[in-house]
């Protein structure tokens, strides 16, 4: 698969479903065999089918110039989702993660890196099987969600 969003093009050959990519970061992410299995459950609880996701962690100057080319946004974010799919029934997308957003946040929200990174991994997961968070109804319902499947991972 070749990663659309980045400045250079990074060729990823794999036969599973979940790829990682770490782009001048470590997103010091354990059990990346466990994660990978949960997320193919995540997408099959949610009545999706995962054909392949490409999970890239970068920095904040990287994901903020993402956010200025492909959506016209001058600000920092934590995650960017690309839904790549041709198929509605069969998702290929892009998940960019600033691991300096994840760690900000884990501070401001008094919570633990790992907890928080995974957090913003079921996120853009979640907005790939349909949830939105534009709305207050929107949001508390991704929230609720994100707190089933972290629950579920860590317990």
């Amino acid at each position: 698969m070749i990663l659309r969003h980045q400045k250079f093009i990074a060729i990823c050959i794999t036969m599973g479903k979940v790829i990682f990519f770490e782009n001048e970061v470590t997103s010091k992410l354990n059990n990346r065999k466990r994660l990978k299995s949960f997320l193919d459950e995540l997408f099959i609880k949610e009545g999706k089918n995962l054909h392949q996701l490409t999970i890239v962690f970068c920095n904040d100057d990287y994901l903020l110039q993402i956010n200025k080319q492909a959506l016209q946004h001058d600000y920092f974010t934590d995650i960017i989702t690309f839904d790549l799919s041709d198929n509605p029934n069969s998702i290929t997308a892009e998940l960019y993660i600033s691991t300096d957003r994840v760690l900000e946040n884990a501070t401001t929200f008094q919570t633990k890196y790992t907890a928080e990174l995974h957090r913003v991994i079921f996120h853009g997961c979640l907005h790939l099987c349909g949830f939105k968070d534009k709305s207050k109804k929107q949001q508390l319902e991704i929230r609720e969600k994100e707190d089933f499947y972290l629950e579920k991972y860590f317990s």
